[in-house]
């Protein structure tokens, strides 16, 4: 009986939003190459704060499915659009890819 609970609530803990850790980054290649040192500085600072606010977004969807699984059996967060797992993945992308250009710059 408890293997059929255990598997029963295996898609829900599988629907549970991801910690913005083990999320991994979307690959832009080089994307940015011709994009100015300047404006890559620019663009790097801001998709620095859009990441950080993604990821502070993602650990409350992250505690939301964890209380929403506890208490009634069900990913509330992932369910309700909470979880930004892919804007994260984007934003990783955009920030490596950004590094990786300015790694060209003369400093």
């Amino acid at each position: 009986m408890k293997l059929h609970l255990a598997l029963a609530a295996l898609p829900l803990v599988a629907a549970c939003a991801q910690s913005p850790s083990s999320i991994q980054p979307v690959s832009y290649g080089n994307a940015f190459a011709a994009v100015s040192c300047n404006q890559a500085r620019a663009d790097l600072t801001a998709e620095r704060q859009t990441l950080a606010a993604l990821e502070s977004k993602q650990k409350g969807a992250v505690a939301g499915d964890a209380i929403g699984v506890f208490l009634l059996g069900i990913p509330v967060s992932s369910l309700t659009g909470g979880d930004v797992a892919g804007h994260i993945a984007a934003s990783k992308g955009k920030v490596l890819s950004l590094e990786a250009r300015l790694a060209t710059c003369a400093s």
